[in-house]
């Protein structure tokens, strides 16, 4: 048996392995999401029976069950972002707009970015190829990544998004004025529960890549500390479609934006 046989025949195991191990955790996930619900549909029953205390002793139950009662929101919140990440459907790609699916997942946020002093600017090209998109799933992935950008603005500022041709197909850039990050930070941000926020999950993120390489694209992001963050997902043009030119951000600075800053 050659070399090149003995590496595909351990590769083709080494993926069985995965495929069988994730499934597992999927399943082990979704049986513990039940129990967990009772638990805290009875917490909650509990509180409402405690919900006027009248002496020491019911008020300490009424607060130990209210731990008890956001522990298990907690988990059922880590579960259903875990089961998100590990059964991460077969996608159902159809050609769409990369620009139409970045407006309907700004138009979520544009009331809370308003109210939280927060300008969202849009240079969208309107020549942008055509790609091969499962617009449900990207439109999550795009979720994830714009509602990170707002909360790491707390004090109000921009948020600029940008979308481009590239080479082999198309490209957004989405650029925040926030707090920005180190680079320890940036380094394990994609990993799997790996998080920074109090009473998160740590797989937003993971799951925004796992979705994004699925379409056979890749994520990135540059931050510096105290100036913000730029997160750059390229997505592929099928070969039939894709242009002979390409843009940059750069380029699209001499060219007038598609979209009026909003």
């Amino acid at each position: 048996m050659s070399e090149l046989s003995e590496a595909k025949e351990e590769n083709d195991r080494l993926l069985t392995q995965y495929r069988e191990l994730a499934e597992l955790a999927g399943s082990l996930a979704h049986e513990i999401k039940n129990p967990l619900s009772v638990i805290r549909m009875n917490m909650d029953l509990l509180a409402e029976d405690l919900a006027e205390p009248e002496s020491d002793r019911e008020r300490r139950a009424l607060q130990t069950v209210r731990v008890v009662h956001d522990q298990c929101q907690r988990l059922e919140k880590l579960l259903n972002d875990f089961l998100k990440f590990a059964r991460l459907r077969r996608l159902d790609l159809r050609p769409s707009n990369l620009n139409e699916q970045i407006e309907r997942v700004l138009q979520f946020f544009r009331r809370q970015a308003e109210e939280s002093g927060i300008q969202i600017v849009t240079m969208l090209d309107g020549d942008l190829p055509t790609v091969m998109l499962d617009p449900e799933p990207l439109q999550a992935a795009l979720l994830n990544l714009v509602k990170n950008a707002l909360e790491a603005m707390t004090g109000g500022g921009t948020l600029t998004v940008l979308t481009y041709p590239t080479i082999g197909g198309v490209a957004i850039d989405l650029i925040d004025t926030g707090c920005g990050m180190d680079d320890r930070t940036a380094m394990q941000m994609f990993e799997a529960f790996f998080s920074t926020k109090d009473g998160g999950s740590g797989l937003g993120l993971p799951t925004a890549r796992k979705i994004v390489e699925a379409h056979g694209g890749r994520i990135d992001v540059q931050s510096e500390m105290g100036q913000g963050t730029k997160f750059t997902i390229e997505l592929p043009c099928p070969q039939r479609i894709v242009g002979t030119t390409s843009k940059s951000p750069d380029s699209l600075a001499s060219s007038p934006p598609t979209h009026e800053p909003s």
